[in-house]
């Protein structure tokens, strides 16, 4: 669907998108095939598309194939609408655990067990430096007092029940297992410069969209600030004992440089907790991982409300909608959210999270054959990103990565070029997303957290 925006001429400058009366962005009927009038009218379409050899220049454009889950049955509420879950089931919580605690809160525990504040600052620094909750480590602190603090501090919140690893060592998936026998799982990848980690911040998910496999189960659960902390801590031991492996002329890196919540969950659905966890990661040592806010991603398929809070929380962590359809008709069936936020209003947050925090926004699309990669998309979602400004958002196209059950498989590589082609020669900024994991169903949207 297409914002009724007025054409731009050359050195002129943009005008603002016109609002209803609730001051809503303005649009234009739905129309037959999903096509936008614009990009319809645009003179250079069929050249530019046999330009690249797309197709022939008098080609008929490409089939429209509709969203559907498929190989599972999608949940549906009363009224046969997608099923949305933000709130969590009542459920028994984890015990509470050192990363759950302000400073000041470990300081009292301490406390309460007849020890002096300063035992906190060395807990926190054997948990947060040396990645140990052994009290054989803990040489520092009364030797009496060890086990009972680990038992108070550390209760176990992981239990590591598989790892795969690619065939390089490079990356490794884990499926952890909670307290409560929840399965979670979480990918760690070594590049060159840095070292990422995806994490889970739910079990299961609650967003239902058709072509994700962790949305399959719905949601179990929102994981604990700990939980979410614990998966890093877990994966700075595995590395620090040198179980990942490095790629040739790789830098000597010693823990998570980069954290990216795009693992199992919406984060933006467990806000407290994630933003919790983010604190824990920023804070300085002995307080926290002393991690940059630029190196942690925030990932969300657009909870408008929880985007406009996250703006305004002063933490200039990077921000990343999954749009995957500039146009609601489409998105209203792959993101069953938009029902709730259009495209449109989730682009708006966005744009506002760049204007609070001066980040630029990454914009993320999967890219499914013959379903979103239509070259009118691309022209279309330029027009949107360049509508509300230059320079402020980053596009990454990400090769759909198949799930089990489904008939949905990534574009052709020449369609995903001409997309990208596309983007570009309106002047945002776009990358192909790498997809780290793919062949141990690690990479984006394949985590299901399955028990073999």
């Amino acid at each position: 669907m297409a914002q009724n925006y007025t054409p731009r001429k050359p050195g002129t400058r943009l005008t603002k998108p016109q609002k209803d009366r609730a001051g809503r962005l303005k649009l234009n009927p739905p129309r037959k095939q999903f096509l936008d009038p614009e990009v319809e009218q645009l003179g250079d379409e069929r050249a530019r598309l046999a330009r690249h050899g797309v197709r022939p220049a008098m080609e008929k454009p490409r089939p429209q194939v509709q969203p559907k889950a498929e190989g599972w049955t999608q949940r549906t509420d009363a009224d046969g609408r997608p099923k949305l879950e933000f709130k969590q089931p009542r459920v028994t919580q984890p015990a509470q655990h050192l990363a759950d605690m302000s400073m000041a809160d470990r300081q009292e525990k301490v406390k309460e067990l007849g020890l002096p504040a300063f035992r906190a600052r060395q807990l926190s620094t054997h948990y947060f430096t040396h990645y140990t909750t052994d009290p054989a480590d803990m040489t520092d602190l009364p030797a009496e007092k060890r086990d009972d603090l680990v038992e108070t501090f550390f209760p176990n919140l992981l239990t590591e029940v598989r790892r795969i690893e690619t065939e390089d060592g490079q990356t490794i998936k884990f499926l952890w297992k909670l307290f409560d026998g929840v399965l979670v799982e979480s990918v760690l990848m070594r590049y060159q410069n840095r070292i990422t980690l995806c994490v889970s911040s739910q079990a299961g998910c609650g967003m239902n969209c058709p072509f994700c496999a962790t949305g399959q189960a719905g949601l179990t659960r929102n994981l604990s600030t700990a939980e979410i902390v614990e998966q890093i801590i877990a994966a700075n031991r595995i590395i620090a004992e040198g179980q990942l492996g490095k790629p040739e002329g790789a830098r000597d890196i010693e823990r998570v440089t980069n954290v990216v919540f795009m693992g199992m969950g919406e984060p933006l659905a467990n806000y407290r907790r994630v933003m919790n966890a983010v604190h824990r990661m920023v804070d300085d040592a002995p307080n926290g991982l002393g991690m940059s806010a630029r190196n942690i991603t925030v990932s969300t398929v657009g909870l408008v409300p929880a985007i406009n809070k996250l703006a305004e929380e002063g933490i200039p962590v990077t921000f990343a909608l999954s749009l995957h359809a500039p146009d609601n008709e489409l998105r209203d069936q792959m993101i069953p959210v938009n029902s709730r936020w259009d495209a449109d209003e989730a682009l708006d947050a966005a744009f506002n999270y760049y204007v609070k925090t001066g980040r630029r926004v990454s914009i993320e699309y999967a890219l499914i054959k013959d379903m979103n990669d239509h070259a009118w998309r691309a022209d279309l979602l330029a027009k949107k990103i360049n509508a509300r400004g230059r320079g402020w958002a980053h596009i990454n196209p990400i090769p759909l990565n198949p799930t089990p059950g489904s008939i949905w498989t990534a574009s052709e590589p020449e369609v995903t070029q001409e997309f990208i082609d596309r983007l570009n020669d309106a002047g945002i900024p776009t990358t192909l997303r790498d997809t780290r994991g793919k062949e141990i169903d690690g990479a984006c949207g394949q985590l299901a957290a399955e028990d073999a």
